[in-house]
């Protein structure tokens, strides 16, 4: 067997039967280069054994993994997108490709960007174009140092195909993605189902909904169950809302179709960091309100949330869904300090005092329009940095009177200095993805094939993620 001794595949969502998707084909591509292998996350999932052969067959041309599902399903969903309710939508590039347990007995699925046309793909060709797989191994990547619950970026394949698209110079490379993320079931599958006033099929995605994720609610009756679910779906969502605004992450296309029932961040078009704290900053041109500007992305988590359980109500009372909708803000203060705290290796204390101090902490970010990333490179384990701090490129910012309350918040908060012994903080520039890097990687690629930047900046990033780990005085990794 290709596969080691810790391969546990377990196709549950393939045993919902045929409401929920609709069986494909994936497509044939000329070439199959691979151009990402993300061996960590296969360790843990029982894949690191497969070789370059097996590799690609199952993540390019797509052949069943062992014991796994048969053949591919695009799953079927609707969604609000900008709040326009959209019915004809569904998984028009991509599909679930298998189900498996990872190395803490999670369900995880393999879900595909780019591999070809399915129901949904409308006028669409159904494919993925190389800078597109190139910014969502980049993004995924970034987040996953930053301790933000995130797919992962499992494989990516340059397919050889010309591909050409309206908003980029065409035409393009083309690839082919897999992701690994803890559910691939959205906001928009209860939309749907509620759309065509099936009750019967929400009740079974609830069940099932509960079995893969929620096992706890098992035993609860249908309403209560309904309910409970509900919320750990808000809270689940409101600590990513916190974990996006945390690291200065915005998505870009915070759709209803975009937002899952484990409250995991997935699927990245037109994301960007922040160089700067600005809360009308936007990732998609095509934002022109500034809808899912950074500083809105809580407010349209919590407006999803709300639309979700409008579409729960055929099976549980209004009464009983708004009630777990107010899990929605102290998770989202939970998600938010936890990401900065974690950054900055600072000791939590009472939520509304560090909530307090996280407020002034970003209007001084948003004031001085201070470097994002380099603030907290600055400031790792608070006021045990104030030495470093003093040869930051921006000391002088420190030095000012408006920064004195700042400072003896994170003086309060200093825990632990194991973080400062990391190689990383040795290094006056911290490491960021802002879209002026971005750019320079995709066009060494796209103008003379040299994937050295692309692989130094996924090497920098690592760096990152092992000084933010738990033997440099982190906290656990989120996965």
């Amino acid at each position: 067997m290709p596969v080691s001794d810790r391969y546990r595949p377990d196709t549950l969502f393939e045993k919902l039967g045929p409401e929920f998707a609709d069986p494909v084909a994936a497509a044939r591509f000329p070439q199959h280069i691979l151009r990402r292998r993300n061996q960590g996350w296969a360790a843990r999932v029982g894949l690191d054994t497969l070789d370059d052969a097996e590799w690609t067959a199952h993540f390019a041309r797509f052949e069943p993994l062992p014991q796994n599902m048969s053949r591919p399903l695009a799953m079927r969903y609707h969604g609000h997108q900008f709040r326009n309710y959209n019915p004809d939508i569904g998984d028009g590039r991509g599909f679930l490709f298998a189900q498996l347990r990872d190395d803490r007995a999670r369900l995880l699925d393999f879900g595909t960007k780019g591999s070809g046309q399915t129901p949904y793909s409308r006028r669409g060709d159904g494919r993925l174009t190389l800078k597109g797989g190139v910014r969502e191994v980049l993004a995924a990547e970034m987040l996953e140092a930053l301790g933000v619950n995130t797919s992962k970026a499992f494989s990516l394949f340059e397919t050889g195909e010309q591909l050409v698209r309206g908003d980029e110079p065409s035409p393009t490379r083309s690839s082919v993605l897999v992701r690994l993320q803890h559910s691939h079931v959205r906001f928009g599958t209860f939309q749907r189902l509620a759309y065509f006033e099936r009750p019967d099929l929400i009740h079974q995605l609830i069940e099932h909904v509960c079995a893969a994720y929620y096992p706890q609610h098992l035993d609860l009756s249908g309403e209560q169950r309904a309910a409970a679910m509900f919320g750990e779906i808000v809270e689940a969502s409101g600590q990513l809302a916190g974990g996006w605004m945390g690291a200065g992450f915005v998505h870009g296309v915070l759709n209803t179709d975009n937002l899952n029932v484990t409250g995991e961040s997935f699927d990245y078009g037109p994301w960007r960091f922040l160089p700067t704290s600005d809360p009308h900053f936007t990732a998609a041109y095509f934002d022109e309100s500034g809808l899912y500007a950074f500083g809105r992305q809580p407010e349209a988590v919590s407006w999803a949330l709300a639309q979700l359980g409008g579409v729960l109500t055929p099976v549980c009372p209004a009464s009983l869904l708004e009630a777990e909708l107010t899990r929605f803000a102290p998770a989202y203060q939970e998600g938010l300090r936890a990401t900065v705290f974690r950054r900055l290796a600072l000791t939590e204390g009472a939520l509304s005092a560090d909530i307090e101090f996280l407020a002034d902490m970003f209007a001084w970010l948003t004031d001085t329009q201070a470097g994002w990333d380099q603030y907290f490179h600055d400031w790792v384990c608070g006021g045990a940095s104030a030495d470093r701090a003093q040869h930051s490129p921006q000391a002088a910012l420190y030095a000012e009177p408006a920064f004195t309350k700042i400072r003896e918040g994170l003086d309060a908060r200093t825990g632990g200095q194991e973080r400062l012994n990391a190689p990383y903080y040795q290094q006056t520039i911290p490491v960021t993805l802002v879209i002026d890097e971005v750019e320079p990687v995709w066009a060494a690629i796209a103008e003379r094939d040299d994937w050295a930047p692309f692989e130094a900046k996924l090497a920098d990033i690592a760096t990152l993620k092992a000084a933010l780990s738990p033997c440099h005085g982190g906290v656990a990794q989120a996965g």
